[in-house]
């Protein structure tokens, strides 16, 4: 009875009124059994304590061996947006100079942190950190991110003009033309990149265009970093476009000094777990409750 009780009232949210009603038993019977229930152990209340973002970052950091954190109070609209100021700040610690070289990735939050802005960092060179997609959608538009990028920021752009999937013989020619040597020949000297943490595809929904059927099969992948997928304990999972993709490279982010991972949602608490442990980010901005998130399902 006492767990009944309980379960109707805190977990349903049926007034003790009604649960009398239902049992046919006086209110005041019904106060007594939850009073019962809460001395014997069977309901717990708990009230957290107040944590500010500073201290939510710091635990981030310990919690996923992260350089840096940075998590800031953001409004529910145009939250990534807010967040731009904070990811100018990571970029700032970067310590970039005239020459230094700035990868830009894909995605929702990419697309939303360039529309909030980024500061001057005069002579930078942005690049994109992989190919393009043959699709309208605005958030895959990365030669366009990084054009916007390095006019924010007085710097240089370097275009790719190459598809980040192409067939196995079509990479190798992409591979071989001079221009697009020369651009992804400055991912070997990355100073800080920028990119979303992606959601795993396991059934067609609106936006996830360019995503293959294999992509969709991924059913233990957490996430994913420019397609580089990973499941919650930082495990790489391979899928038969690994090695046909035009991107950074699993071992180029891992030497990026400030690789800056940004997102934004509490569903995306595992996929930043996984980015994190796997070592594609090193640098995560995000808001209060996707922390509070990660540092719950870490412990």
């Amino acid at each position: 009875m006492l767990h009944t009780v309980a379960k109707l009232y805190y977990l349903s949210n049926i007034p003790q009124n009604e649960i009398a009603r239902q049992l046919d038993l006086s209110t005041a019977t019904i106060s007594r059994l939850l009073k019962r229930a809460r001395e014997e152990g069977i309901v717990r209340i708990e009230v957290r304590d107040l944590v500010g973002p500073d201290d939510l970052a710091r635990d981030l950091e310990r919690a996923l061996g992260l350089k840096r954190a940075v998590v800031a109070e953001v409004p529910e609209v145009n939250a990534v947006t807010s967040l731009a100021g904070a990811v100018s700040g990571c970029l700032a610690d970067a310590g970039l100079h005239p020459g230094s070289v700035v990868a830009i990735g894909w995605g929702r939050a990419v697309r939303d942190i360039i529309q909030g802005g980024l500061q001057k960092f005069p002579g930078v060179i942005t690049v994109p950190a992989n190919g393009g997609m043959q699709e309208t959608a605005d958030h895959f538009q990365i030669n366009e991110f990084v054009r916007l990028a390095a006019e924010q920021m007085g710097g240089t752009p370097r275009f790719l003009h190459a598809p980040y999937l192409p067939s196995s013989a079509l990479r190798e020619a992409f591979l071989s033309d001079p221009s697009i040597r020369e651009t992804i020949a400055l991912w070997e000297r990355t100073d800080a990149a920028l990119v979303g943490i992606g959601l795993p595809h396991l059934s067609p929904t609106p936006g996830q265009l360019g995503v293959t059927a294999d992509e969709r099969q991924l059913t233990n992948a957490a996430g994913d970093v420019i397609r580089h997928y990973f499941d919650t304990n930082g495990q790489l999972v391979s899928w038969s476009g690994a090695d046909r993709l035009i991107a950074l490279s699993v071992e180029q982010l891992r030497k990026i000094p400030f690789v800056i991972g940004v997102a934004v949602s509490t569903a995306k608490a595992a996929a930043i777990v996984g980015a994190a442990r796997s070592r594609l980010i090193n640098t995560l901005v995000t808001d209060v409750r996707t922390a509070q998130a990660v540092l719950d399902l870490c412990s």
